[in-house]
């Protein structure tokens, strides 16, 4: 969509600017690597994802991958949801609330943060039945389930067990059957 055009992102988008302008400067002013990943600016470090820029409807946030594990010295960095394992957010609302300092702090942590294999335990996927049953109807569709990354796994896990009824369950799991098989996510194009 942008390749690693960082100018044709910003300009594309209609809010926000200011806020990733700024954010921009200081993740660079502090030897970040800056590319597109996810259709966001991303930041980098010796190849380690370091933060990413997440500009949603009423907020601009700055996603730290490891902010689990950095001491929230400011009481600043905020869980970004009950699905999510790691990481951790700043959130803008406009371009005045941005404090260097405070993200020179993070991002001097999250550089300096070597992740053990105990810290990045992932949680045990729990398999939806009707995705297990559907399973043994399908020849290759376990089989290509996985084969797709934990990412993946996982938001399809997500999105089926979201389902109260296990009618809509079973309803969303023969959704999804072509995505798996095909070995794209539940987002994927």
């Amino acid at each position: 969509m942008f390749g690693n055009d960082i100018e044709s992102y910003i300009a594309g988008r209609a809010s926000w600017r200011a806020e990733i302008e700024k954010l921009r400067v200081i993740l660079i002013k502090c030897g970040l690597d800056e590319t597109i990943k996810w259709s966001k600016p991303c930041y980098v470090f010796q190849g380690r994802n370091i933060a990413i820029i997440q500009p949603f409807k009423n907020v601009c946030a700055l996603m730290f991958f490891c902010g689990k594990f950095l001491d929230d010295v400011y009481g600043k960095l905020q869980s970004q949801g009950e699905n999510s394992q790691l990481a951790m957010r700043l959130e803008y609302r406009c371009v005045t609330d941005i404090d260097a300092n405070v993200i020179e702090e993070y991002v001097e942590q999250a550089k300096n943060y070597v992740p053990t294999k105990t810290e990045h335990k992932k949680r045990e996927l729990v398999l939806p039945e009707e995705l297990i049953a559907a399973f043994g109807k399908i020849e290759t569709l376990e089989q290509s389930f996985f084969s797709l990354t934990p990412g993946r796994q996982r938001g399809f896990v997500l999105h089926i067990s979201g389902a109260k009824k296990s009618a809509t369950r079973a309803a969303r799991v023969e959704k999804c059957e072509s995505l798996i098989l095909s070995g794209k996510g539940l987002h994927d194009k």
